[in-house]
């Protein structure tokens, strides 16, 4: 069972490489393992959804007050895992949020599929969704920030 786990020298060499030279992601593969290792972009995109769906938005800050920073806010839900971030449960439908909708603890937030498999990322606790930091349809990575709650 042993060899079986991933080298985390190697995922660490891997991490200091993408520092190193400024890449986003980078895959590594050797005897059949492959391990890839992206960093997150903070980038804010204001556009239409793809599928009718979930607009990618920024918050409006307030006056005097400072952006949100997603990384830094203690209400932020973030993917746990890499696929694709859909807002609603089919092309055309209701997203399940949308800014300033009220959810409680559990409730579906955002749909990811990977592998095929849709899955429902529920709210950790209950808030009011504030800010929506992805687009219908754009694949995620794995503790990407999804959405905001406060």
């Amino acid at each position: 069972m042993a060899k079986d786990k991933i080298d985390q020298d190697v995922i660490r060499e891997l991490a200091q490489l993408l520092d190193e030279t400024g890449l986003t992601e980078i895959e590594f593969e050797q005897g059949g393992r492959r391990v890839r290792v992206a960093r997150q972009v903070q980038q804010t995109v204001i556009s239409a959804p793809a599928r009718g769906g979930m607009p990618a938005t920024e918050a409006v800050p307030t006056a005097g007050a400072a952006p949100i920073d997603p990384a830094k806010h203690p209400g932020v839900v973030t993917s746990p895992m890499v696929g694709t971030a859909y807002g609603s449960p089919e092309p055309g439908a209701k997203p399940f949020v949308e800014i300033g909708t009220r959810v409680i603890a559990g409730q579906t937030l955002i749909i990811i599929e990977a592998m095929k498999t849709m899955n429902q990322i529920p709210a950790p606790r209950a808030g009011t969704v504030i800010q929506i930091l992805i687009e219908d349809g754009q694949p995620v990575e794995f503790g990407e920030p999804l959405l905001i709650l406060e």
